[in-house]
């Protein structure tokens, strides 16, 4: 039976379409609550790109977050959720925050150990998880499987319903590198090799991947094509799906792929030609049917103007819905982290499939904005602004283990510059914050106060 809990989001979301269908002002509305923790480094976005797996993590109760200080060192906090009491601890180990891609990835495994994983850009391993089940102690480093791990980038923890883990990396460099998968067996505390290769750059490209698990323990893996280092040459957007932990993969039809993956034998959600401003390693879901949907943006061969967009598998066909209506062209290209007017998005999407898409735009003042939708197939998406100020160049990573448990949305917050290419901005220490949403708001807070207004 429906609970009214359950029809909440859905009538939010058509009242916020009801008000946005005239394109309406900026408005701004507070979040439910915004959580200050301590500063933290700022002069780039180390702290806050989008392909940190994850920022922040909850296990039975308890809240986990990660990041740089402004000294680089990495630091760890937790805390009891409903409580704003943060007991923060800063760890022996620090990272090369002058680069961007050397973000740190955090999971609590079902045990409630730590694992955390840092500092990489095509460099050897940097692994550790807690000494015992809530703690902010941490072991010495340590390998997981010792094979395979001189070369890392890019790695992100994934948590099965079982309590087990998954970890990706990506071994070798841009444009020339491939998708490695691990498993963690929480029982035993031991790592095992799920594939040397599950996707093949074939010595001449590289996979960028979002991965999500969803409630029937199924992977969803999606990914773009990079030719070579220039961002400017990432295309397409491919997919698969696991239904026994990472060991064998399928196609959305069903049909088995035989391992490699490749880019010739990769099923294709969608097509996009190399410069279309196609960004990489963006955000996925999927919904209470396992169906996948995937965020991110391009332009259209016949604009000049990048869009937000979501891919998703209806059950027959793949099919495309634009968020956004931008009026701000850029283009991408180039090697290193680019300062881009727009962070990648993140997407979630609740029990009544209305889809959330989280993102920063320059156009909305370069504030913590969201997006919903309760019918992509009508193309139609209601935005409002979860902050008042600006959050520099963040981009958004939330509490994965949270959301699936209560459908409460919180986010890794802090006001991060970055400049082109791996220079640095002039901004001091910026404050470590979760900011709290959550989508079920009751009928009173359903209210013009809350809601854009007519022009």
């Amino acid at each position: 039976m429906r609970t009214v809990r359950h029809f909440l989001p859905f009538l939010f979301a058509l009242l916020l379409l009801a008000q946005c269908r005239t394109a309406p002002p900026l408005q701004t509305a507070p979040p439910t609550s915004m959580i200050p923790i301590a500063d933290g480094w700022a002069r780039n976005s180390i702290n806050t790109v989008i392909f940190r797996r994850n920022a922040l993590v909850s296990h039975k109760g308890m809240q986990y977050l990660a990041f740089y200080d402004p000294e680089g060192r990495v630091v760890l906090a937790r805390r009891r959720l409903g409580t704003a009491d943060w007991e923060t601890k800063t760890t022996p180990y620090s990272g090369h925050v002058e680069d961007a891609h050397n973000a740190i990835s955090l999971m609590v495994d079902g045990r409630g150990y730590l694992h955390l994983s840092w500092d990489h850009h095509n460099n050897a391993l940097r692994y550790c998880r807690s000494v015992e089940p809530n703690s902010l102690e941490l072991t010495e480093m340590m390998p997981m499987v010792g094979m395979q791990e001189a070369r890392v980038s890019y790695p992100e923890f994934h948590r099965l319903l079982n309590g087990d883990l998954i970890f990706a990396y990506r071994d070798g460099a841009s444009g020339q590198g491939n998708l490695i998968l691990n498993r963690y067996d929480a029982t035993h505390q031991t790592w095992s090799r799920l594939h040397d290769v599950l996707i093949d750059g074939e010595g001449q490209r590289n996979a960028y991947w979002q991965m999500k698990v969803d409630e029937q323990n199924q992977l969803h893996l999606s990914w773009v094509w990079r030719e070579t280092n220039d961002v400017a040459s990432n295309h397409d957007m491919a997919y698969a799906k696991s239904s026994d932990g990472g060991v064998t993969w399928q196609k959305s039809t069903g049909e088995a792929y035989q391992l490699p993956i490749t880019e010739t034998s990769a099923e294709y959600a969608w097509r996009i030609p190399q410069n279309s401003e196609l960004i990489n390693q963006t955000a996925m879901t999927a919904d209470l049917d396992g169906r996948p949907y995937i965020a991110t943006y391009w332009r259209d061969a016949q604009d000049s103007i990048p869009q937000y967009r979501v891919i998703y598998h209806n059950g027959t066909a793949w099919q495309q819905s634009q968020v956004s209506q931008r009026t701000t062209p850029f283009s991408l290209s180039g090697a290193g982290t680019k300062r881009i007017p727009i962070s990648r998005p993140q997407l979630v999407i609740d029990d009544d499939h209305t889809v959330y898409v989280v993102f920063r735009d320059a156009e909305r003042g370069d504030r913590v904005s969201l997006a919903a939708s309760v019918s992509l197939a009508e193309n139609e998406w209601a935005v409002r602004d979860l902050t008042e100020t600006s959050v520099g160049q963040w981009e958004p990573c939330y509490d994965t283990e949270l959301w699936a448990a209560q459908r409460v949305l919180h986010l890794f917050l802090q006001k991060t510059g970055q400049g082109d290419g791996e220079t640095l901005d002039d901004l001091p220490p910026q404050p470590v914050s979760v900011l709290e949403w959550t989508p079920a708001l009751t009928p009173l807070e359903i209210s013009p106060a809350v809601l854009p207004t007519e022009p």
